[in-house]
């Protein structure tokens, strides 16, 4: 990354901060080596720009565009071994570690898979920013995609008139490019990287003293957060976190206290600086009503200045009948629409989503419109961790989203 990158998303996030843009964070759950492909890459970032494309349109905001991608390897997990078959072994832990498969030799941990981690992120940050700048984020193009979706929808009529609504305004936008610059304007964007910073012996080697600010920025991600199970007060990742100048995330579930997550605020963003820090809900649909207000509450009363965003994947895993786990669609669409609800009316924008999600034809999470059963988990369940929504599932989430976003901003139009 360079600073100037970083310190662009900072004031994009600080907007966010401010109620002025919404944050559309997305990616793999874990990227491997296996799956790395101009294919995959090029199409979790369509899907990323298509649903930034109705979230935009429905909030009436800018959406900050942020991937689980050029660095995702590291996976926390909740046992340090696996046992299957009365064998033991080393847990999978990423593919920056080990590799997946049972044996003995995949998860002995491999120096080299780090260098090798290392060498797949540059180039696909390479490629995100040729495909961000080079005009195939055309929002014409974006437009094309989006009636694909609508056309293989089983519910694709109820998307159709917010579909319709977008393209009127595109070609709007298109009429007023008067000029080359404005017209470069429409086909290029801003997309940043980020990922848990887990393994903080690689997070410090990435770290660099900006020669122009003599600030310390880590230059393996845009923005990188704390995971739930590494938000000790006192501990290394907090630590090494709060030294940093790129803007980061803490990951906030059902065990956090209102007091704790003030203090880990103060830690983090002692000067309660817009677009600094933003917490990450994780608690899961049945859960979300029962957290969320008392945490939002505690925010909101004392003036901090951060940025709220939902994970609605991590707190709806469960295991399906025929031991896949996965995550049901309905489960975290309840979510999503619980904390849009909870902010509301606790006065907090809500300012944000955060998925493990793929532009791939997988079947890893159940429902959606293509209605994804425990019978279809075994024949497209490709991913190396935890199941993530697919391409149609994500576009989907995006649509009842906006339209939640809408009934917000009927207010506003009025009092405008």
């Amino acid at each position: 990354m360079t600073a100037s990158e970083v310190r662009r998303l900072s004031s994009a996030l600080g907007q966010v901060a401010e109620g002025k843009a919404f944050l559309l964070q997305g990616g793999d759950c874990a990227e491997s080596f296996k799956e790395f492909t101009l294919d995959n890459i090029r199409d979790t970032f369509r899907l990323i720009l298509q649903m930034a494309v109705v979230l935009t349109f429905a909030g009436g905001r800018p959406v900050v565009k942020v991937g689980r991608i050029a660095g995702q390897f590291a996976k926390p997990r909740s046992s340090p071994l696996e046992t299957q078959g009365g064998v033991t072994l080393p847990s999978y832990r990423g593919d920056i570690i080990n590799g997946m498969d049972f044996a003995p030799h995949e998860r002995t941990p491999d120096p080299k898979r780090l260098l090798r981690a290392y060498h797949q992120s540059s180039e696909t940050l390479n490629l995100l920013r040729s495909l961000s700048q080079g005009g195939y984020a055309d929002l014409c193009n974006i437009h094309q995609w989006m009636l694909g979706f609508i056309a293989g929808s089983p519910q694709g009529d109820r998307y159709r008139q917010l579909a319709d609504q977008i393209f009127e305004s595109l070609c709007f936008m298109r009429a007023l490019s008067m000029n080359t610059e404005q017209a470069n304007a429409l086909s290029q964007v801003d997309f940043f990287t980020s990922h848990e910073a887990l393994l903080l012996n690689v997070e410090e080697v990435m770290t660099r003293a900006d020669p122009d600010t003599g600030d310390w920025y880590d230059m393996s991600a845009h923005t990188l957060w704390i995971g739930e199970r590494t938000r000790q007060i006192d501990g290394g990742h907090v630590e090494f976190m709060r030294g940093i100048k790129n803007p980061i995330g803490l990951k906030c579930g059902p065990s956090m206290e209102p007091d704790d997550l003030l203090r880990l605020i103060d830690r983090l963003n002692p000067e309660s600086i817009p677009g600094r820090l933003t917490i990450i809900g994780r608690f899961g649909a049945d859960k979300a009503a029962d957290c969320l207000p008392r945490l939002m509450d505690a925010t909101r009363r004392d003036g901090r200045s951060v940025i709220w965003s939902i994970d609605p994947m991590h707190g709806n895993t469960l295991k399906a009948g025929n031991g896949y786990k996965t995550r049901p669609f309905d489960r975290i669409l309840t979510e999503v629409r619980t904390f849009i609800q909870v902010a509301a009316a606790e006065g907090v924008h809500p300012g944000g989503i955060h998925l493990e999600m793929t532009g791939q034809n997988v079947t890893e999470c159940l429902g959606g419109a293509q209605a994804v059963t425990e019978d279809d988990l075994s024949s497209r369940y490709h991913t190396h961790c935890d199941p993530r929504l697919n391409a149609d599932q994500a576009l989907q989430l995006a649509f009842l989203l906006a339209e939640k976003l809408q009934t917000l901003r009927l207010p506003e139009a009025r009092a405008a």
